[in-house]
């Protein structure tokens, strides 16, 4: 029961609905149905599809953690080097059955989608590869672990991504988790240096990055004004994002932690806003 509960922290389930909600949302309004593949995949990115992202991650950023005061929450858990081993085995063989299925329902299109977002999910946090410490990288790549079951959903269902609602759309969305990760990092700032660990934020400063992210969250706000109606309204829910991020703007290196409270609403706003955007933009496309 501790292995299950371990497991269970480690998979971030304050974020399962972040990744399950665009597939499950998306795929049911360009299907206009309810089947097996629904239900799969929204269940593979629901958990299966989190533990890989998270699980690894909390292995090899162990070193990290330890002198990381926000973990052990629901930030993200300190894992334990006993059950590392196991963390790798359950995230990996948890996705096997999945993956299996949705390859023999993918077409060559959305299979190849599919096969690129599990592997930035692994090449994230795996030793070599490790994106999250290649500046700028790491937040598109982090970006790529939410837009990704979205833009499976559509390629699945035949949407045509080079159209300009579905452009946009994915491009507000990408942007909006680039400057999700890119806030994020701030925190981290001097945990991640005494690490030595390189992220967006180590490279240019707390201070760059929450502008970035700034900028980041904007631009999303005014590309879903490219989608077509109710998608533009989706760009008021920009607003809440820049207010949070607006005390922050002349945050140093030496203080960074005090993003983790910006960070903190942050968290909590996503549920209410990342449903009502994903709702409205979804509905720009279908509609």
């Amino acid at each position: 029961m501790k292995a299950i509960k371990t497991l269970f922290w480690s998979s971030r389930p304050v974020s399962w609905i972040n990744t399950a909600f665009p597939f499950g949302a998306t795929y049911v309004f360009l299907n206009h149905k309810v089947d097996l593949t629904f239900f799969v995949g929204t269940l593979f990115f629901l958990i299966p599809y989190n533990l890989l992202m998270y699980g690894i991650n909390d292995v090899f950023d162990y070193e990290s953690d330890l002198r990381n005061p926000r973990k052990g929450g629901i930030e993200g858990s300190l894992l334990a080097k006993q059950y590392h081993k196991l963390t790798i085995w359950s995230s990996i063989l948890s996705c096997v059955p999945f993956l299996v299925y949705l390859y023999s329902v993918s077409n060559l299109n959305s299979a190849l989608w599919l096969t690129l977002f599990v592997f930035t999910v692994v090449a994230y946090s795996a030793p070599v590869l490790r994106f999250k410490e290649r500046g700028f990288l790491d937040s598109i790549t982090s970006a790529s672990h939410f837009v990704g079951p979205m833009i499976y959903a559509m390629s699945l269902s035949g949407a045509d991504l080079a159209d300009r609602a579905v452009l946009s759309c994915v491009l507000a969305f990408t942007l909006w988790g680039v400057a999700s990760h890119a806030f994020g990092a701030v925190q981290d700032v001097k945990a991640d240096r005494e690490a030595n660990i390189s992220s967006i934020a180590t490279m240019i400063g707390a201070r760059a990055t929450v502008w970035f992210a700034f900028i980041c969250y904007g631009l999303a706000g005014v590309l879903v004004m490219n989608t077509t109606w109710p998608g533009p309204l989706a760009a008021i829910a920009a607003l809440p994002y820049l207010l949070i991020l607006s005390p922050y703007l002349n945050i140093t290196d030496a203080d960074c932690e005090k993003a983790n409270k910006g960070w903190r609403r942050f968290i909590w706003l996503n549920f209410f806003a990342g449903f009502v955007v994903s709702i409205l933009l979804i509905s720009s496309v279908v509609f």
